[in-house]
């Protein structure tokens, strides 16, 4: 009987706490990253440009086409856009196309439907 009480204890600790913990930790660490000029969602849906963040007083004041606006940093769900240099994206982009290899177009006849014999 303690064996299975024991199993029960482990299925919901590895099921259920530990993947809410790394889930928490992963929010925690998104939100200490952010900085100004990210692209945030709210968790109400809005998106905006974050303007300043205030840590001691845990908010966040974002700009909303041209509405400043002030929210509590547990408001924000997800960094759409982390402010990054322009260049990175389209660097990685030629690479991906400077690794595909070249293959000549081929001369096959038989493709050819309108020629008669």
């Amino acid at each position: 009987m303690i064996i299975l009480v024991v199993i029960m204890f482990a299925f919901m600790y590895f099921g259920m706490m530990r993947p809410q913990k790394k889930q928490q930790q992963k929010r925690q660490e998104m939100l200490s990253a952010m900085k100004k000029g990210d692209k945030v969602v709210t968790i109400g849906g809005l998106h905006g440009v974050i303007d300043t963040i205030d840590k001691a007083n845990g908010t966040v004041d974002l700009d909303l086409d041209g509405v400043f606006l002030t929210f509590n940093l547990s408001a924000i769900r997800t960094v759409a856009e982390p402010s990054a240099p322009a260049a990175a994206p389209k660097a990685e982009e030629a690479k991906a196309e400077d690794d595909k290899p070249y293959s000549e177009p081929s001369s096959d006849d038989s493709d050819d439907d309108t020629k008669e014999d």
